[in-house]
């Protein structure tokens, strides 16, 4: 079978060296009753969704037939956009709450095996445009739309590994 994707297999092996799954089905676990596809599985599909370069989750129909997505996340059928987005608001404080534990814990561990001589925060920031009046957003500095309402998260990495915090 032919694939898009042949990088995946790196991902592959880097997923099962962090037992990525298997972390995800404990922080996910309260959310699997009665669910025809894993909630872990589902955020894992997201997770790849970002690291393939895709934005929105209709973006996801560019290799929902791909054998090599298909087998990493050891599917035969990947779930609809649908049920992505119901995942995505079943999502529970409490989940929510063990998924920033879990991406704490894998940072630390990275940190720990590198062991770096110092440690570097990066804080930055990134405008986000929206179209409507939400809450809180506001009128900024906004290079590519003067005058449009936008978020500006900051976000903070590890300069020396580039991993968010």
């Amino acid at each position: 079978m032919l694939t898009s994707f042949s990088g995946l297999v790196i991902l592959q092996q880097f997923f099962s060296a962090l037992h990525l799954k298997q972390r995800l089905n404990n922080c996910l676990a309260n959310l699997n009753h009665g669910k025809i596809f894993n909630r872990a599985t589902v955020f894992m599909q997201l997770i790849l969704h970002v690291l393939l370069g895709y934005r929105e989750l209709q973006d996801s129909r560019y290799y929902r037939d791909d054998p090599l997505v298909k087998r990493l996340l050891g599917l035969n059928q990947l779930p609809d956009v649908a049920t992505v987005s119901r995942a995505l608001k079943e999502a529970t404080a409490d989940s929510v709450g063990h998924l920033r534990l879990l991406l704490r814990d894998v940072v630390l561990e990275r940190l720990r095996s590198i062991q770096p001589a110092r440690v570097t925060l990066d804080f930055d920031g990134s405008v986000q445009s929206t179209r409507r009046k939400a809450e809180g957003t506001a009128v900024g500095f906004n290079k590519k739309k003067k005058g449009a309402r936008s978020y500006y998260p900051l976000f903070c990495t590890l300069a020396q590994t580039g991993q968010v915090l």
